[in-house]
């Protein structure tokens, strides 16, 4: 399991038939500063939306996952469910903002 930020990214055996291919590579808009969880090449990779959040399929060697105030990750070749963390306070849910 990796975390960059508010995502979390973990390896899964498969992709859920049910999810639909996004044609962008953005995993999470920052909510503060607007900046950009995505994967760097556009020609290793393919991003789906599941009924349980993001799914990425790196069929590359690998992927790297970038944003300007974390770490790089490097995916090897898998598939990858990713979905934003949350917080809870006494009003109720919202995302963590990065």
């Amino acid at each position: 399991m990796w975390r960059q930020g508010d995502i979390l990214i973990e390896a899964v055996k498969a992709i859920p038939e049910s999810a639909s291919r996004v044609n962008n590579l953005i995993l999470a808009e920052g909510d503060s500063t607007g900046q950009r969880h995505r994967v760097k090449n556009r020609k290793g990779a393919r991003l789906f939306w599941g009924n349980r959040g993001f799914y990425l399929d790196v069929f590359a060697e690998e992927a790297e996952i970038v944003h300007p105030e974390h770490h790089v990750i490097r995916l090897p070749n898998g598939f990858y469910r990713i979905w934003r963390q949350r917080e809870f306070t006494d009003s109720g849910s919202r995302w963590v903002a990065d």
